[in-house]
C-alpha cells in the first residue's frame, strides 16, 4: 500500500500500530499521575444554618394496621420449598448410590466367578502329574480330548482320561 509516496507494507503497519498503542499507554498513565497529585476536591457541606426542612403535614394513616399474616405465609412457603428441594436432591443422590451400588455388584460378581475358574484351573494343575498338568488345564478350559493329544503329545486315550478327570472334579 502506498501513502502520499511511502510504501507501507505489512511490518510497517504493525510496527506503526504498536507505536500507537505505547503512546496511548503512555498518555493514559499521565493522566493517572495528574489525577493522583491533584485530587478532585469535595464539596462543602452546606451550613445548618441555610438548610430548609419541608413542612411536615400529617398524613391520613391508615384505618387497619398491616396484617403480619402474609410475611408469615412468605416464610412458611420459603421453608416448604428449601424442605422440598433438599428433599428432592437427597432422592437424586439416593438413585445415583444405588445404581452405583447395582453397578459395583455385578463386577463383584464377575470377578467372583473369574476367581471360580483361575481356582479350578489351579486345582487341576496340582492334582495330577506335572506331564499332564497343561493337559488338565485344557481340559477344565474345555478343550476336547483331540486337541489335548496333539497339543500335550499324549495318546489320546489319556487325553480322554484327563478331561473325565477335569469333569468329575468341576462338579
Amino acid at each position: 500500500m502506498e501513502i502520499a509516496g511511502i510504501a507501507i507494507g505489512l511490518r510497517e503497519g504493525v510496527i506503526g500500530l504498536i507505536t500507537l498503542v505505547a503512546v496511548y499507554i503512555v498518555f493514559v498513565l499521565l493522566r493517572m499521575l495528574l489525577l493522583h497529585k491533584h485530587p478532585a476536591p469535595l464539596p462543602e457541606p452546606i451550613p445548618p444554618s441555610l438548610v430548609v426542612e419541608p413542612e411536615k403535614t400529617p398524613l391520613a394513616e391508615p384505618s387497619v394496621e398491616p396484617d403480619p399474616a402474609p410475611d408469615e405465609a412468605w416464610e412458611q412457603a420459603r421453608t416448604t420449598l428449601g424442605e422440598e428441594m433438599l428433599r428432592q436432591g437427597l432422592e437424586l443422590e439416593l438413585a445415583q448410590l444405588r445404581e452405583e451400588v447395582d453397578a459395583i455388584r455385578g463386577e463383584l460378581a464377575a470377578l467372583r466367578e473369574d476367581m471360580r475358574q483361575e481356582l479350578a484351573h489351579l486345582r487341576a494343575g496340582q492334582s495330577v502329574s506335572p506331564i499332564y498338568g497343561d493337559a488338565m488345564q485344557m481340559a477344565v478350559a474345555g478343550y476336547d480330548p483331540a486337541m489335548i493329544a496333539e497339543r500335550c503329545g499324549i495318546a489320546r486315550a489319556e487325553a480322554e482320561l484327563v478331561v473325565a478327570l477335569a469333569k468329575s472334579q468341576e462338579r
